[in-house]
């Protein structure tokens, strides 16, 4: 069973679908993590909504607000190849690099997070968890 488990990747296993990594006290931790490089929670929305939370910062905060901007502050070439997870985002959302990003653009961050987290993961997740974790992160 253990090697069934190993076969899912590590941000889906953890309900952290964009690899956050651990440093913050967030909403829906689990209280025993196992994994002590990246954020465990509860339920996928849990995640979903630290890592919204994280891009939200990202954008009004840091003014990271293009495609190429996000994907440069969230994998910077030293631990991810930069260029090709820019690539591919775009190419799964329509978006061109440099198009602004707003996050009250639901639709839009949606698809980004989407895309992000095939790039992470290999696939994306159920849109339903995607859909309850935008709405707890802007409560």
């Amino acid at each position: 069973m253990s090697s069934r488990k190993n076969k899912i990747p590590r941000g889906i296993r953890n309900n952290n679908p964009l690899n956050i990594r651990v440093g913050n006290n967030w909403q829906g931790e689990v209280s025993h993590p196992t994994d002590h490089v990246f954020e465990q929670f509860k339920e996928m929305k849990w995640g979903v909504r630290a890592a919204f939370i994280v891009l939200r910062n990202y954008i009004v905060r840091h003014k990271c607000n293009t495609i190429a901007k996000i994907v440069s502050r969230w994998a910077p070439n030293n631990e991810n190849n930069t260029e090709k997870y820019i690539k591919t985002v775009c190419e799964r959302t329509g978006f061109g690099r440099n198009d602004e990003v707003r996050f009250d653009n639901a639709c839009q961050m949606i698809a980004i997070f989407l895309a992000m987290t095939f790039v992470e993961n290999g696939r994306e997740i159920d849109l339903n968890d995607v859909v309850e974790g935008w709405l707890l992160a802007n409560k």
